[in-house]
C-alpha cells in the first residue's frame, strides 16, 4: 500500500505560480512512476504529466508543456508539479498517482495503483 498527500494548492491569479507537493509513504518510493492529474467540474479526470522511477524521463500533456515541470526526490518520498504562467483553464483538483510495475510513462488513469486525495489549484482572471 501507498499512502499519498497532496499539497501546495491554492487562489493565484493568472499568469501566477504554484507547485504542487506530493508526500509517499509506505512503499519503496522509488519503485513507482509517478503522475500527477487533474479534474475539473463537470469534466473527467486528465494527464498531466509523469516521471519515471528515477526522475530521468518525464512526459507531460500539451496543454501544459512549456508551463509546467514534474520533478521528484526520492531521498524525500516526494514529487513535485512546478506550475509557471498558470491560466483559468488550469483551475481543478490536481492529483498524485503511483504506478508500480514497468516503468512506462502512461497517461490512463486507470494504469496508476494509488491515488491522493487531490489538492484544489483555483486560477482566477
Amino acid at each position: 500500500q501507498v499512502h499519498l498527500v497532496e499539497s501546495g494548492g491554492g487562489l493565484v491569479q493568472a499568469g501566477g505560480s504554484l507547485r504542487l507537493s506530493c508526500a509517499a509513504s509506505g512503499r519503496t518510493f522509488s519503485d513507482y512512476v509517478m503522475g500527477w492529474f487533474r479534474q475539473a467540474p463537470g469534466k473527467e479526470r486528465e494527464f498531466v504529466a509523469a516521471i519515471s522511477k528515477s526522475g530521468s524521463s518525464t512526459s507531460s500533456a500539451d496543454s501544459v508543456k512549456g508551463r509546467f515541470t514534474i520533478s521528484r526526490d526520492n531521498a524525500k518520498n516526494t514529487v513535485y508539479l512546478q506550475m509557471n504562467s498558470l491560466k483559468p483553464e488550469d483551475t481543478a483538483v490536481y492529483f498524485c498517482a503511483a504506478r508500480g510495475g514497468l516503468g512506462v510513462l502512461v497517461r490512463t488513469v486507470n494504469a496508476y495503483d494509488y491515488w491522493g486525495q487531490g489538492t484544489q489549484v483555483t486560477v482566477s482572471s
